[in-house]
């Protein structure tokens, strides 16, 4: 009974022994990633534009082949993966600059795709046309498996790098050149007014033309008057405007930025603002005043009228001024303020005041804050900082001597006269 059963054993190990070894499922050596590389949206740009490039890179490979190797060990990767992705796009011969370094975008399997966004910047002075701006795609692939032992399986990979040109257009566009820009009145804490004279140096010729000033960053030049309507605006033309515009108090006399640009109708008919254009404006030092009078004389204890000259040492006129005195003890005033008009740069004015000096004053020269309000281009009030204005007070005239005795010589006089008078007129009738 044993024997059927030891050959029934011995069968079944020999089948095993004679059955082939199974395989695993694995590719046809010799297939590899299809690279593409397409632009994403918009590829229409303008000069001095900052863009985002989106660029698609497509993995196009199939897998055509199965094959049962004799091993038993499948591979890890597919023929067709492109893995440890490189995308790094180079400006070539086109007006551009890229921003953004070349990035790892992982792996990408067959019919795979990844988007990319690359920084760039357009050149300001960048022609209209076409351009050919080349992608540079590195990869590494599974190249082929070697599985000849049943145990064991050998990958031979290969790096792989391609390049694919991708196009942008730059459209024409108005492109301003401020080829001239003056200051009017324009000093710091007050307001005046900004000529510019602009060239349109694109290729567009714009309609229904706009300039526009615009407050660089926090630039202490103000626009308040920013716009101008110039209408048609052609290539190579030129145009003047003028501008409204304030100077805060806390700048420096120095030069600042203003940015000017230009909204106009395209050919399309589209309404698109051009880039801008950054001009420096010089700017004048605060309006300021000084004495060139001699210092006022008054007396103790006594009602003086006092005279002041002032001179404008400013580069712009203070319009409707008006001259301020502060009187502080010992002095007292029932008129502290004086109309003193118009004053152009270097011109000179003469103030009057009444001013009362107490009769215990001491005998020196004080120096009085005094001010000057006034008017600016814009008509705007200002007031100027303060500064000292001399006074000097006096010896009082004394009460005795030759002034007391005034009254008794004017009479000695008179009976003089009277005496002389007489004898000459008692003579004659003798």
């Amino acid at each position: 009974m044993k024997y059927p059963k030891i050959i029934l054993l011995f069968l079944v190990l020999s089948l095993i022994g004679i059955l082939p070894v199974m395989g695993v499922s694995n590719y046809q050596p010799g297939t590899s990633p299809q690279m593409s590389a397409v632009i994403s949206g918009v590829n229409e740009f303008i000069p001095g534009q900052d863009v985002t490039i989106n660029v698609i890179v497509r993995n196009s490979g199939v897998n055509t082949t199965k094959y049962n190797p004799t091993g038993t060990i499948e591979a890890d990767d597919l023929t067709t993966t492109a893995k440890m992705v490189k995308v790094g796009l180079a400006p070539g011969s086109a007006p551009v600059v890229i921003k953004s370094d070349p990035k790892n975008v992982g792996d990408i399997r067959t019919q795979g795709l990844v988007t990319v966004p690359i920084l760039a910047k357009i050149l300001s002075n960048a022609s209209m046309g076409e351009y050919q701006i080349p992608l540079t795609i590195r990869y590494t692939y599974l190249a082929s498996a070697d599985n000849t032992a049943g145990d064991s399986l050998q990958n031979h990979y290969r790096v792989v790098t391609e390049t694919f040109p991708l196009t942008i257009k730059i459209k024409p566009q108005v492109k301003i050149d401020v080829i001239e820009a003056v200051p009017e009145n324009l000093n710091v804490g007050s307001g005046g007014y900004l000529n510019l004279t602009i060239k349109n140096i694109g290729f567009e010729d714009g309609k229904k033309a706009t300039v526009k000033i615009l407050r660089h960053g926090q630039s202490p030049i103000i626009p308040t008057d920013s716009s101008v309507f110039i209408g048609d605006f052609p290539r190579n033309g030129i145009v003047s405007c003028r501008y409204k515009v304030a100077v805060s108090g806390d700048a420096a006399q120095q030069t600042y930025p203003v940015d000017v640009a230009v909204t106009y109708e395209n050919r399309d008919g589209d309404m698109v603002t051009s880039t801008t254009d950054t001009v420096g404006i010089p700017i004048g030092g605060k309006l300021s005043f000084f004495v060139i009078s001699a210092p006022a004389r008054v007396i103790p204890g006594s009602d003086n009228v006092i005279t002041v000259d002032y001179k404008n040492n400013g580069d712009t006129t203070a319009y409707h001024s008006q001259a301020r005195i502060s009187a502080v003890d010992p002095f007292t005033s029932s008129d502290d303020t004086s109309y003193i008009g118009d004053l152009k740069p270097g011109e000179t004015a003469t103030a009057r005041y009444q001013i009362h000096a107490d009769d215990d004053a001491e005998i020196k020269t004080y120096l009085l804050d005094a001010e000057i309000r006034y008017r600016d281009a814009l008509d705007n009030s200002q007031i100027s900082d303060t500064f000292k204005v001399p006074v000097s007070v006096e010896i009082k005239p004394a009460s005795g001597g030759l002034a007391s005795m005034l009254p008794v010589l004017v009479l000695i006089i008179m009976i003089g006269i009277g005496a002389g008078y007489y004898l000459l007129v008692m003579r004659k009738k003798k």
